[in-house]
This record gives C-alpha cells, structure tokens and sequence, in this order.
C-alpha cells in the first residue's frame, strides 16, 4: 500500500473552543498516539485528510514542522448528519512493526439456487499485519453455498505476512434459508380463536 503524504500543524490550543476555531479554519484536529510517547495534537486539512481517509486503514505520513510521522487512522469521528470529520485519532507506526486492524470483508460468487440469504455476522475481520502492508480488504468466496453453511476466520484466505487477530472458529459469515410466509391456515386459526 502507498502511502500518503499530507501537511500538519501541530496544535498548542485544546477544548471545545480551540477545536471549533480549527474546524473554522477547513482543519481536522487529530491526535497522535503510540510508542510510550506523549499524544501529539496536530490539525490536518479536512479536505485532504478525507480524501485519504476513503482508503481504509490507509497509511499517512503527516509532514510536520521540521519532521514526519508514519501513522494509521484508529479512530474517526463524523458529524452525525453531514457526515464532515469532527476528529481523528493516529496511530504510530514504524516500518517493519506489525499492528492490529480491522479489515472490510468483500464477497466474491453467488449463493446456490433456492432463495438462501447471506448474512455477515463480520463486517470486518481483525487481522495483524505489517503497517507498511495493511491489505485494504479480504475476498471470501461464497460461490455455491448452501443454506446452513457457514465461513470461518481460519477459512479466509489472507496476503501474505497477515495473520488472524480473532479466533480460528469465529464464524465471519454464514447463510441461511429465506423465511417463507406464515402459512394461510395458521392465520385462519388464530381468526377462528379470536372469534369464539
């Protein structure tokens, strides 16, 4: 995964306050976290910080004053109905340091014939992996699965040098048979009870 390089500045101002008059200024407040350091507060600009951000656990190499750092995306806050970055949290990272992150499942093929339903018990599957090689997402093949089958953790194929962060039996998705309507004749014996 490339990464991508986007200009910070470090924040001197906190509170309520000095956030608005970031988010004023077309900047996201962020926070960096990670190796027993203390959190730095930077601003990032929103437009470029979203952009980034439609790749998931997309890797950034924030260009600070005299510096950069290397971080993952960890925590992302929207506002509820615009949907516009209210804040973020950062994760360090090194090259070569392996760490933990939920990755999108994709699904590939089609069900068997017979009306069954797909049903993501996972949305995302936790795997580690190197920082510098976080896969964007994971393909499971559900092509002729049958009602009643099911796909496990240990059964998703993952690029090289990942491993599972979930146990082995975790079931990530399964199918089931699609729900027929109650029957005529239970509705007309519960009209019959009503009546007498």
């Amino acid at each position: 995964m490339a990464e991508v390089k986007i200009s910070a500045d470090v924040r001197t101002n906190f509170g309520k306050g000095a956030a608005r008059q970031t988010r004023r200024e077309n900047k996201v407040p962020a926070v960096i976290y990670g190796h027993g350091a203390d959190p730095q507060h930077v601003a990032i600009d929103s437009h470029a910080l979203m952009m980034a951000l439609k790749t998931p656990n997309v890797l950034i190499r924030l260009e600070l004053d005299g510096g950069s750092e290397l971080v993952i995306p960890k925590a992302v806050q929207r506002e509820a109905i615009r949907g516009f970055l209210v804040h973020v949290d950062f994760l360090a990272v090194k090259k070569g340091e392996k760490v933990t992150v939920e990755v999108p499942i994709v699904t590939e093929g089609e069900l068997a014939a017979g009306g069954n339903l797909l049903e993501h018990v996972l949305n995302t599957l936790p795997i580690e992996a190197e920082a510098t090689h976080l896969p964007e997402s994971v393909t499971v093949s559900i092509a002729g699965l049958d009602s009643g089958a099911s796909v496990l953790a240990k059964d998703v194929v993952l690029p090289a040098g990942s491993s599972l962060a979930v146990e082995e039996d975790a079931v990530v998705l399964q199918v089931v048979a699609a729900q027929a309507e109650a029957p005529a004749e239970e509705a007309g014996e519960g009209e019959a009870a009503a009546q007498a």
